[in-house]
C-alpha cells in the first residue's frame, strides 16, 4: 500500500523557484530517508505535506487521500518531529503525553496505556524531571513519543538526528528502526550514515528537484565505479605503480596521495587479478589490497556536488 505519494509538484517563493516537479512515493512499513543539503526543499517538502503551505502545483496524497492546505483531514494518519520540538517545560513526560491525548480526544485508559508504552520505547519511563531540563536528545526522544501516540500510519521527522552527539544519533535511530515496526517513516537529514543505517529507499532533493530516488543498494550501484585501493611501502613505489597501471586497457584512471594507490577498472571482480599478477611481477611490497565499495557519500556528492 502506498502511504504517501507526491506527484509534480511545484513550489515558489516571490521569484524563488524552491520545488521543482516533485514526484516520489512511499510505501507502507517502510523508512523513506529524505536527503539533501541545508536549503535543498526537504523542509517546505514536509510542510506541503502536513498541509502547512500551499503548493503552487501538483498533487500530494496521504493513504490515498488529497492532501489540501490548512486543517487537511491527512494530518489524523500522520505523526510529526520537526527539527526542532516545542514543549511546555513545567511538564514532565508523562503529563506532556497525557495533554497531548486529551487535547485529541483519545480515550483516558488509551492515553494512560500508550504513554506507558513509547515512554518505555524511547527510554524516558522513569523520568519525572520537568522537560524544561531536559537535554536536547531527550526532547528529541519525547517527541517520538508524542508523535506517536495517535498510531499514526506515517511518521515524519524533520532532521531527527542533527545537532545530536554520536550517542544521541544512535539512541533516535534504534528508537526510529523500533517504530517502523507500527508504522511508515520519512525523515530528513543531510547526515548520510543515518541514511544507510535505517533507510530502506531514499531520495536525493538537490535545488528543489529529485535527483535520484530507490533502494540505497540501487543507488549506488547506479553510480558504481569499481576502485581498488593499495597501499604501499613508500610514495615513491607508489608514484611508480600508478604510473605503470595507467598503461592497461581496463583501467580507467589511476592516481597516488603519498604511499596510497587508488585504481578505478571497469570491473574490480574481474580485472583485479590482472592487478595482482603486476605487483608479484613487478616484486611490489604491499601492505593493503582492497576493493572499495561504492558509498553513498560519493553517489550525494556526485549528484549535488
Amino acid at each position: 500500500m502506498t502511504i504517501l505519494q507526491l506527484k509534480n509538484v511545484y513550489k515558489s517563493f516571490g521569484k524563488l523557484e524552491v520545488i521543482k516537479d516533485l514526484s516520489f512515493s512511499v510505501e507502507e512499513h517502510s523508512v523513506f530517508g529524505f536527503i539533501g543539503k541545508n536549503g535543498a526543499g526537504k523542509t517546505t517538502t514536509m510542510k506541503m505535506i502536513l498541509g502547512f503551505l500551499r503548493p503552487d502545483s501538483g498533487e500530494i496524497y496521504v493513504c490515498g487521500e488529497r492532501v489540501s492546505y490548512g486543517n487537511t483531514k491527512t494530518n489524523r494518519h500522520i505523526g510529526y518531529l520537526p527539527d526542532v520540538p516545542e514543549f511546555y517545560g513545567y511538564m514532565n513526560p508523562k503529563e506532556y503525553l497525557k495533554f497531548c491525548g486529551d487535547i485529541t480526544g483519545l480515550p483516558r485508559e488509551i492515553t494512560l496505556a500508550r504513554t506507558k508504552e513509547l515512554l518505555s520505547m524511547v527510554g524516558l519511563e522513569n523520568t519525572n524531571r520537568r522537560i524544561r531540563g531536559f537535554s536536547r536528545g531527550m526532547k528529541q526522544r519525547l517527541g517520538i513519543a508524542q508523535a506517536l501516540l495517535n498510531e499514526p500510519k506515517l511518521l515524519i521527522c524533520d532532521e531527527p538526528t542533527s545537532a545530536l552527539d554520536p550517542i544521541g544519533r544512535k539512541e533516535i535511530l534504534d528508537i526510529l528502526s523500533v517504530a517502523r515496526t507500527r508504522t511508515t517513516i520519512v525523515f530528513s537529514t543531510h547526515i548520510l550514515s543515518d541514511v544507510e543505517r535505517i533507510a530502506d529507499t531514499i531520495g536525493v532533493i538537490d535545488q528543489g528537484k529529485l535527483m535520484l530516488e530507490g533502494s540505497v543498494q540501487k543507488i549506488k550501484n547506479m553510480r558504481r565505479k569499481d576502485t581498488i585501493q593499495i597501499l604501499l611501502s613508500s610514495p615513491e613505489t607508489a608514484k611508480e605503480l600508478a604510473e605503470k597501471v595507467k598503461e592497461l586497457p581496463f583501467v580507467i584512471e589511476s592516481e597516488f596521495e603519498m604511499d596510497t594507490v587508488l585504481i578505478k577498472l571497469t570491473n574490480a571482480e574481474e580485472y583485479g587479478k590482472e592487478i595482482m599478477s603486476l605487483l608479484v611481477r613487478e616484486n611490489i611490497p604491499v601492505l593493503r589490497y582492497e576493493i572499495l565499495e561504492p558509498s553513498l557519500e560519493n553517489v550525494f556528492l556526485e549528484v549535488v556536488g
